[in-house]
Parts: structure tokens; sequence; C-alpha cells
């Protein structure tokens, strides 16, 4: 007769199962081993708080996102592994969430200290709640935009944000020790990703960055979004830096016009990532924006294989798009898919070549990762393409 399995059995699982993708530093496994997730997920069945999936604690009615949620553990324990905390570290956390992961944190720093803000008081007297029920009483719990850090236990060793950050407020770099990192998932050009920082002076560098997805900071407004037809089902996300002609792309893909295809040669396996395109052209290109097809788009086969409907990286430029396409050759048994860009508007073709050559640029070197250099808006950047934002300069180099 089977047994159900308990708490720490089904915790054990679940960080075997994520030790069996991805290395972790043994002080992040012996947290991930230790801290109680169901605890910070009260009314939540046992089995889902041990499997690898983010849980929605606060809706945001009306909007796409939630307003906070417990991340996917298998990304939490990637992000601590980023951060690097040790004993008697002083670390902030933006975005408290349901408290897992600044309760995480506390059992990384040990006698250091842990301080975690959220701006919603829900949030927050959840976090402080649950937090104290799991015997995590030293934690310091704030109600406080997070864009403003928490100076009165500045400087920090260590900060990390658990949500989306499209640029890097001032107040941070204040709070920041010299030699200390930061570790956000940092938003640019439609996608995100967990970049690992560590400053040095007035610049900030990676070592390191991941693909990821969270919930974006409440506050900043860098991201666009604009509707590419009447019923809204395909949707274009671009950087306010980014000029868009949202209403003759719309008549672009709305008109009588055959798309056009060009072929890049890269092929990849069914469980290839592919994501690196995306990064690489950012690298390169200030035309790279996210198209979004929803479900009923595909449907009605407005777009057509674009890799991931719900993200597809697309060149937009002068009412012209092209975006990168997925098609099922088999020519190759081990690498059956073929990379490639659809193409609409008089420029389409061009873009779609462009595009192109980063698939080709990526295939040369698939697991190559830019460095990332980071410096106020006001100082001079490293040399590299750049993105350039409100508070800081982004520069990338491979």
């Amino acid at each position: 007769m089977s047994q159900t399995p308990t708490a720490d059995q089904l915790r054990n699982r679940l960080v075997d199962d994520i030790l069996s993708e991805r290395d972790l530093p043994s002080d992040v496994e012996q947290a991930m081993r230790t801290v109680p997730r169901d605890t910070f997920l009260p009314g939540i069945d046992l089995k889902n708080a041990y499997t690898d999936q983010a849980v929605t604690i606060k809706d945001n009615p009306g909007q796409p996102l939630p307003l906070s949620c417990a991340s996917v553990p298998s990304v939490v324990a990637m992000m601590l592994g980023q951060l690097a905390a040790r004993p008697g570290d002083n670390v902030l956390e933006i975005g408290a969430g349901t408290g897992y992961n600044a309760a995480l944190l506390a059992e990384l720093v040990g006698g250091g200290r842990v301080t975690t803000l959220d701006i919603d008081s829900d949030v927050a007297l959840h976090a402080r709640t649950t937090l104290n029920t799991a015997g995590y009483e030293r934690v310091t719990v704030i109600e406080r935009n997070g864009l403003l850090g928490a100076h009165e236990h500045a400087p920090y060793d260590r900060i990390i944000a658990t949500v989306g950050v499209w640029d890097i407020p001032a107040t941070w770099w204040d709070q920041l020790a010299d030699g200390g990192r930061l570790v956000l998932p940092l938003r640019w050009r439609g996608q995100t990703r967990s970049v690992a920082l560590t400053r040095h002076g007035h610049q900030l560098v990676s070592d390191g960055m991941e693909l990821c997805g969270f919930v974006p900071i409440i506050g900043q407004n860098g991201e666009k979004t604009a509707s590419l037809n009447a019923a809204e089902t395909l949707r274009l996300h671009y950087d306010q830096d980014q000029t868009i002609d949202t209403d003759t792309l719309t008549h672009t893909l709305q008109a009588d016009n055959p798309a056009r295809e060009v072929l890049s040669a890269q092929r990849i396996g069914g469980e290839e990532s592919f994501d690196g395109v995306w990064l690489r052209a950012t690298a390169h290109d200030d035309r790279v924006c996210r198209l979004e097809a929803t479900p009923e788009a595909m449907e009605q086969a407005l777009i057509r294989r674009p890799t991931t409907p719900a993200r597809t990286p697309a060149l937009i430029d002068d009412g012209s798009l092209a975006y990168l396409t997925v098609t099922r050759e088999d020519a190759d048994p081990q690498r059956p898919f073929r990379l490639g860009a659809t193409a609409y508007g008089p420029r389409g073709e061009e873009l779609a070549r462009d595009l192109v050559a980063h698939i080709d640029a990526w295939g040369a070197a698939r697991l190559a990762v830019p460095r990332l250099t980071i410096t106020p808006s006001n100082t001079g950047g490293a040399l590299g393409h750049t993105v350039n934002k409100p508070e800081t300069r982004m520069t990338l180099t491979y």
C-alpha cells in the first residue's frame, strides 16, 4: 500500500529534479532542501507546492500578468547561484513575494542581514506572516516601492530583484557596495534575462545571464505595447527609444500581400534552445522587438510558423516586419527543424535577410554569451553596441 509523500520527501525530490537539469552551489542546494516552500504557500496542495512551477499569490484584475507570484523553484535556485551570497552578507531583495526567497537568503547569509521590500501591502503582510511562521523572524520586511531601495540598511553586499526590471535606478547604485553583486531579471528589446553583475566603481559588469520571465516591477514604463489588428490578437512589444509606426505596420499585415520567407543555414533539435538568436541580435541591432500572437491569432493563421507564438523576436523598420520562424524539414534526423525569417512590407525581405544574418552568427557560436556593461546614463559607456535608457547605458559585446 503506497504512502502519501511527506513535505520533506517532496522537497528533496524537487531539488533532485533541479539538480538533474543544472548544477547548483552546495549552499544553495542545502538551503533549497531546508526551507519549507509549502509554509509560504498556505492553502496550496502539498504536491503543487513542490512542483517546479510558479504559483500566483495575488491576481492583477484586467492585466495579463499577476501582481505577485511565487517564482519557479528552478529559476529561484539559478538566481541564488548567480548571486553567490556569503555568510555574513548584508542582502537586499526587491519584491518580497511569498517570503520564500528571503528565507532562502537568510539560510545563505547565516548571521548576516536580509531586507526584503514590496510595494503591495497585502504581499508584504503575507511575506511577514509566512516568514514568522517558518521561523525567519530576523528577516526585515518593508512595505515600500522597490525602486527606492532601503537606504537605512545600506550599503549592501548583494542586491537581488525578483521582479522584471527595465532600467536600474540610481538608488540601487548608491546602496550597492563597490565589489558587490546585483542579480536582476533585466528587460530589453522584448526579452528578459537574469543578469549577474558586479559593481566596479561606476560600472556594473556581467559574468553571466540566463533566460527567464518575471512580473515587471511597478513604476517603470519604458516598454510599450501596440496591437497590430482590431481584435488585438497580434501585439508588438518594444522599448521607448524605438520609433515604431504601428499604423503603417498594421496596414502592412492586413494588406493582401504574400509573406516572403528567407531560410537560414541553421538547424536545431527538438529540445535545443535557440533563444541565443534573440540575445545576439540585441547586441548588434536596434530594431529588435517582441511579436506576440495569441492562440486566436494562430488559429486564424494571421502569422505562420513563429518560433514561439507568445514571444517571437522580430525586426521592425519603416512599416515592415520580419520575425523568426521554424520549419520542419527532417533532412537531418538529429536537427530536423530549420530556422528562418518571414517578412511583410516593402522592406520586409531586407529585414528577413538581416535577421537570418543574426541567426547564422548565433549558429557559429551557439553557446556564446555577451558581456554586458552598465554605466549611469551621464557617464561614458564601454566600447560595443549600446542601448540607452533614462538612468543607464547598456553596452553589449561578444
